[in-house]
């Protein structure tokens, strides 16, 4: 098998998000609302259970009125900020224009760091002539996540759910992926984290790889291997 494109999962792969932490206290910081540290360490945690953290941990138990939109989450950009913002209001915050600020903060740059070996792995795919395609389940628009971090110059597609109504593991997205590279699906690489999720793209054709959906500082080099792949 010779590799012609690589396809890449956003979250958990190339990028992971900001701790729970760091993403509740930018909102409290945005909106000026005071909360003592203690009670913002609980806080946090509490929306972390919840699930309120797009691109963070799954909630512990999704909420029977929110099941629907939890599984359609990522068809569509309102069904995204619905489920999540649905999720975050589980826990009870200081000042009801937290949940919309929250939301907000995750789609921004700053709360976003790529793992340190993405631009490495990017590149040397770039001087190799393999074309780049970023395939997501989500509800916003990334691509200025990888331009304030330098990593779009690698990427010649994006390929997001909430763009087309469909979402992983639904093998047509990875077909629209292959077909901006111009690749055979045979020919292509799907990088993720999520077995279920990016696995479909097997079913396709495509060879897998799977990494850990690991805090930056606990995976430095897991991307790398995918250079070795290349033969």
């Amino acid at each position: 098998m010779t590799i012609k494109g690589v396809l890449f999962d956003f979250s958990g792969t190339l990028f992971r998000i900001e701790s729970a932490d760091s993403w509740l206290r930018s909102a409290l910081t945005a909106l000026e609302v005071p909360l003592p540290d203690g009670e913002s360490g609980r806080v946090a945690e509490a929306l972390e259970r919840a699930g309120g953290l797009p691109g963070g941990a799954h909630p512990v138990t999704v909420p029977e009125h929110l099941a629907a939109l939890w599984a359609a989450r990522d068809r569509s950009a309102e069904l995204h900020r619905a489920a999540f913002t649905g999720l975050a209001r589980e826990v009870p915050l200081p000042d009801p224009r937290l949940y919309d600020a929250l939301y907000a903060r995750h789609m921004t740059p700053p709360a976003w760091q790529p793992y340190a070996d993405a631009a490495e792995v990017l590149a040397g795919l770039r001087e190799r002539g393999i074309g780049v395609a970023v395939v997501s389940n989500i509800g916003w628009d990334l691509r200025p996540v990888f331009r304030a971090h330098g990593l779009d110059r690698y990427v010649d597609a994006y390929v997001l759910s909430y763009e087309h109504g469909i979402s992983k593991p639904d093998r047509r997205l990875f077909a629209l992926a292959c077909a901006a590279l111009g690749v055979d699906p045979r020919d292509a690489l799907m990088v993720g984290d999520d077995r279920r999720a990016d696995g479909g793209a097997a079913g396709l054709g495509c060879a897998v790889h799977f990494v850990d959906h690991l805090p930056v500082d606990r995976r430095p080099a897991a991307l790398r291997p995918v250079l070795d792949l290349l033969g």
